[in-house]
């Protein structure tokens, strides 16, 4: 949000946040929720530019091809041990993981 806007909604009574403070989210929680979307982002990435599709992903890792749609969507149920299992059944090396992380 710019900060004329921000300044805007203030003078209106409007108190301006984000979602970590909205959810009362601690640091880690917050860099934990944005690890497992950047997880999830780089998954649905790897998996169109191999021109992989979600059942054939799905065959792959051993799911089906609603929990695939979860893992790309972010889903808070999938776990991230799914996520890398996904990512590194697609070929993704480890250091290309390290890239995701950071």
């Amino acid at each position: 949000m710019d900060s004329k806007k921000k300044k805007r909604l203030e003078a209106r009574g409007w108190v301006v946040g984000d979602t970590r403070e909205f959810l009362r989210l601690t640091a880690e929680e917050a860099r934990y929720i944005e690890l497992k979307l950047s997880l999830s982002e780089s998954l649905k990435a790897e998996r169109l530019k191999q021109q992989v599709t979600q059942v054939e992903l799905a065959k792959m890792i051993g799911s089906s091809q609603s929990r695939v749609a979860k893992m790309e969507a972010g889903d808070p149920a999938v776990t991230v041990d799914l996520l890398l299992k996904a990512l590194l059944t697609l070929g993704v090396t480890k250091k290309q993981l390290a890239k995701i992380i950071a």
